[in-house]
């Protein structure tokens, strides 16, 4: 059984604390403590009696803790987390300022099982999932040293929908009024394309946004790109977000990274107009961001405003995700976590 109080849902904390014979309303004391207290010491409780918390520490009960390794901050105003977890392996968290709103990019998994060509990540062997407790803090150290979180991306290092139990259960705790509060419509999912676990999201009660990494209009083209594809072709992949939209009457965005000379023409603009006929839905597309062994380029400014105009002209919402963070390898695809990645990326 997981010990960890920062892992636990306010039902959780419910149970633990009626099973310990005590009453059932210090379960929010606790959950405050912990998520709008960013409390990190069970004898600092001051809400709980002396007996009950001494009562919680011999049963091995404890809050975990995020310990930060390195801070490093962009021009631009983005900051990039280097995070050590507790049994010594590290992950990455990004800030994004931008006017009112202050997005932090959180991280799923330590490393990467997805291998996309066009990302750092990808080329860094998966070794674990991060827990619910493990998500949820890098909200809580981040808003320690900067300030209140308004949004919530889950676009860091791994794949959100492969840690699917772990990823809803933070979402629940971030999202709770008793604790950071975070709307519902200010958090989104990033996924690759895990087919199933689309289709599964729309059975839940609770519904973030959902994003979706395409970056390729053909099952051929994004194979190379993107081995998902592979084991959940893009018929299977529209055919969940069709479910989903059916379930949940919300839009999707297709987020499309571009590189040059590969995925970036016109006639790749208009296949992808055809491919998503009849979904809702906007496009983000997103400046390809090197790395050290990466055989690819990131298409011009020239070609991406081509490619999005082409998309407009067909009446596609569309947005140009410019670099954030690149001078400190925070943007999209560049989070390494210190963890070395091959000089070469095998040739595809």
């Amino acid at each position: 059984m997981n010990k960890d109080l920062k892992d636990k849902t306010l039902e959780e904390l419910e149970k633990v604390v009626v099973g310990l014979g005590q009453k059932k309303y210090l379960s929010v004391y606790l959950f405050k403590f912990i998520h709008t207290q960013n409390g990190r010491e069970i004898a600092a409780i001051s809400t709980l009696s002396k007996a009950f918390r001494d009562q919680l520490v011999e049963q091995g009960y404890f809050i975990s803790r995020l310990r930060v390794v390195d801070t490093l901050t962009d021009p631009d105003g983005s900051a990039k987390y280097l995070f050590e977890l507790a049994d010594g392996e590290r992950m990455e968290a990004v800030l994004l300022p931008e006017d009112d709103r202050r997005t932090l990019c959180v991280s799923t998994q330590v490393g990467c099982p997805m291998g996309c060509a066009f990302c750092a990540t990808g080329q860094i062997q998966f070794r674990r999932n991060l827990t619910a407790g493990e998500i949820v803090d890098q909200v809580n150290t981040v808003e320690e040293h900067a300030g209140r979180i308004t949004n919530l991306v889950y676009m860091g290092m791994g794949e959100p929908l492969l840690n699917y139990d772990a990823v809803l259960k933070s979402i629940r705790i971030l999202n709770h009024s008793a604790s950071k509060n975070i709307g519902i419509r200010h958090i989104t999912i990033s996924t690759s394309g895990i087919a199933p676990a689309v289709k599964q999201l729309a059975d839940e009660e609770i519904r973030p946004r959902l994003a979706i990494s395409l970056s390729a209009p053909t099952d051929a083209l994004r194979s190379k790109l993107m081995p998902v594809t592979n084991k959940h072709s893009l018929g299977e992949l529209l055919e969940a977000v069709r479910a989903y939209q059916a379930g949940t009457g919300q839009r999707v965005t297709f987020e499309y990274v571009l590189i040059d000379k590969v995925n970036d023409s016109m006639t790749h603009a208009r296949m992808l107009v055809k491919l998503l006929r009849g979904l809702m839905y906007n496009v983000n597309l997103i400046e390809h961001n090197p790395f050290r062994g990466c055989e690819f380029t990131g298409s011009s400014r020239e070609r991406i405003q081509r490619f999005a105009s082409a998309l407009k002209e067909a009446g596609v919402e569309t947005t140009i995700r410019f670099r954030m963070g690149r001078r400190i390898k925070a943007a999209c695809g560049q989070l390494q976590a210190g963890y070395e990645v091959p000089e070469q990326t095998k040739q595809r």
